[in-house]
C-alpha cells in the first residue's frame, strides 16, 4: 500500500459519510406547506409529503426509533471511484460502525468506536511501515498532524451519518422540487427531488473539514448561487431506503472538475443488531507515531 493510502483511506471514510449527513446549521428553515396523508403509519404507504419540514421531521421519527442500519455506497469524489459496505448504530458522537471501503483501487476495512477510528493494515504495509501491528488509529482528540488533520473531521462525520442528518439540511436549507410514488427493489416508496441552497448553509457543507481548511473554503463559496440536487426514497415508515446526493456544483465552484462527487447510499434492515468491537490493544499502533516513524 502506497504511503499515502492510510490518509486516503480516511478521506475516503469522511467523504462516505458525507454522502449520507451533513453538519447541521443554522440557517433558515424552508417555507411551510400542506402536507396530508392517507393511511400513515399501518402498512399503506402514506402519500408524499409537501413540505421539507414535515419530510425530514417525520423521517427523523423513523430513523431515531430504528437507530441501525445497514448500507452499501457507491460514488465519486477527487477523482476517485469510492464504494462501501457496512453496518451502522447511530447515537451521535458516540455512532459506531464496521465497514469495508474501496477507494484509488485499494480495499480497507475500518471500524468506529468510542470515537476512534481503526484502520485495518494489509500484511504488505506493515512490512513497509515497520509494525507487526494489523491496526492503526485515528483518535478524534489525538496531538498528531494526522489526528488533527482527520481525527475532528472523523468524528464529526461519524456523528452526522445518521441520514436524518441530511433531512435537517433539507429542512432548513432546501425544498422539495417534486415528488412521487414508485417502487423500489420490489418495495413501494415515496421518491423526492429536492434541492439544496448553499448559500443558506455554507456551514453545514463545510462542516466535515478539517479546521485549517474550512474557513477558506467557507469563503470561496460565500455569496455563490449553488444548488445541490438530491433524491430520496422513503419507504412506508418514513425510512430512508436509498439517498442520492450530487455535490458536483459546490466541488466545482471550489475548482474541482465538471461532474465529481456523486453518492448513491442505500439502506437495509433499519433496526438491525449493530456490533462492533475495538480490535485487541496490542494489535493496534497510533497513526501518527506510525506515519512519524516512517517517515511519511
Amino acid at each position: 500500500m502506497r504511503k499515502t493510502t492510510l490518509v486516503a483511506a480516511g478521506a475516503a471514510l469522511v467523504l462516505t459519510l458525507t454522502a449520507c449527513g451533513g453538519n447541521s446549521g443554522t440557517a433558515e428553515p424552508a417555507a411551510a406547506g400542506n402536507q396530508t396523508q392517507a393511511n400513515g403509519g399501518g402498512g399503506l404507504l402514506a402519500s408524499p409529503f409537501t413540505d421539507a419540514i414535515q419530510l425530514a421531521s417525520a423521517s427523523k421519527q423513523g430513523t431515531e426509533k430504528s437507530k441501525s442500519a445497514k448500507f452499501t455506497m457507491e460514488g465519486s469524489a477527487a477523482g476517485q471511484t469510492i464504494s462501501a459496505t457496512g453496518a451502522m448504530a447511530f447515537d451521535g458522537a458516540n455512532t459506531t460502525f464496521s465497514m469495508t471501503s474501496t477507494a484509488a483501487g485499494e480495499t480497507t476495512e475500518m471500524r468506529m468506536v468510542d470515537k476512534v477510528m481503526y484502520i485495518k493494515l494489509p500484511a504488505d504495509q506493515q512490512k513497509q511501515m515497520g509494525t507487526d501491528k494489523s491496526w492503526a488509529k485515528i483518535s478524534a482528540d489525538g496531538t498528531d498532524p494526522v489526528s488533527q488533520a482527520l481525527g475532528a473531521s472523523l468524528s464529526q462525520s461519524a456523528e452526522q451519518s445518521d441520514p436524518s442528518k441530511m433531512l435537517d439540511q433539507i429542512s432548513k436549507a432546501g425544498r422539495i422540487i417534486s415528488s412521487d410514488q414508485t417502487e423500489l427493489n420490489g418495495e413501494q416508496v415515496n421518491h423526492y427531488k429536492v434541492e439544496l441552497d448553499i448559500a443558506k448553509a455554507v456551514d453545514q457543507f463545510t462542516g466535515q473539514l478539517p479546521a485549517a481548511t474550512r474557513d477558506k473554503v467557507a469563503d470561496m463559496l460565500k455569496g455563490k448561487d449553488i444548488k445541490i440536487p438530491a433524491e430520496l426514497w422513503l419507504n412506508k415508515d418514513n425510512l430512508p431506503v436509498q439517498v442520492t446526493m450530487d455535490q458536483g456544483p459546490m466541488m466545482q465552484a471550489l475548482g474541482a472538475p465538471a461532474g465529481d462527487s456523486k453518492f448513491t447510499m442505500k439502506y437495509t434492515d433499519w433496526g438491525t443488531q449493530v456490533d462492533v468491537t475495538a480490535p485487541p490493544a496490542d494489535q493496534v499502533v497510533d497513526l501518527g507515531e506510525l506515519m512519524k516513524k516512517a517517515g511519511r
